[in-house]
């Protein structure tokens, strides 16, 4: 028992490291090459953990194998167009100026239902408002509207707007983020003054504690439902 136990923490973190260097995709987002890698990459794992006569290299060399191959097509799918479209597969226009394009639908498998259910899923409900429905080689739907049902922008509109930024982690889980403080320009002085204006008393009552450069605070209690946020006046808004 103790054998299997130690052989299947072998191969779990052994194939954890050759998905995570396969990259980030997830299911959905694969290309059909990488999901049959990866359906493969699964059965060969399980073989070696149930049958302790099998010897547990005879699962790790294949899976390797495998990660070597996949390296191999996504270098080559760089290099060979054809060979990218051989593989990949083309994106198909299923809906543009003149309708659905029946034949492109019969090529590709879907179904009417199938059609209306992505366009739903892009939050499209009316095909009349459709100017180009795209299938992803990835099998996903892109749908670009027609710009007459386009909601204005705040550029048409000639609103004044301000930049975005990407909030910064200040306290995460009780933890203060001593490297995202340097970056912003403040201070624990700064922290805690913060922290008592939504009513907590320690760092280590937080949850999460956000800031953006527009002084947007975002702050959790881990005791107490809810959240505060509210907007602070300080300096090194202009870092990130």
């Amino acid at each position: 028992m103790s054998i299997m136990l130690i052989r299947s923490i072998i191969i779990y973190i052994f194939v954890l490291v050759v998905i995570r260097l396969m990259g980030k995709r997830q299911i959905g987002e694969m290309q059909p090459f990488e999901f049959v890698i990866t359906l493969i990459i699964a059965d060969l794992a399980c073989i070696p953990m149930a049958e302790l006569a099998v010897p547990l290299v005879h699962g790790i060399v294949p899976i390797f194998s495998l990660l070597i191959l996949h390296f191999l097509i996504c270098f080559l799918s760089r290099k060979s167009m054809k060979l990218r479209y051989l593989l990949t597969g083309r994106p198909a226009i299923v809906v543009d100026g003149n309708g659905i394009d029946y034949k492109e639908l019969k090529r590709l498998n879907m179904t009417l239902d199938d059609l209306i259910e992505a366009i739903r899923g892009c939050e499209v409900y009316n095909i009349e408002d459709i100017a180009y429905a795209i299938i992803e080689t990835n099998g996903k739907m892109c749908v670009i509207k027609k710009a007459e049902v386009e909601p204005p922008t705040k550029e048409e509109l000639k609103i004044q707007i301000t930049p975005n930024s990407l909030p910064v982690n200040i306290i995460m889980d009780g933890s203060l983020m001593k490297e995202n403080v340097s970056l912003t320009g403040i201070d624990e002085k700064f922290v805690f003054k913060c922290l008592k204006k939504a009513g907590i008393e320690k760092i280590k009552d937080v949850l999460i504690f956000t800031l953006d450069n527009q002084g947007n605070c975002y702050i959790q209690d881990k005791k107490s439902k809810g959240y505060k946020n509210f907007t602070v006046d300080f300096e090194g808004g202009d870092r990130w």
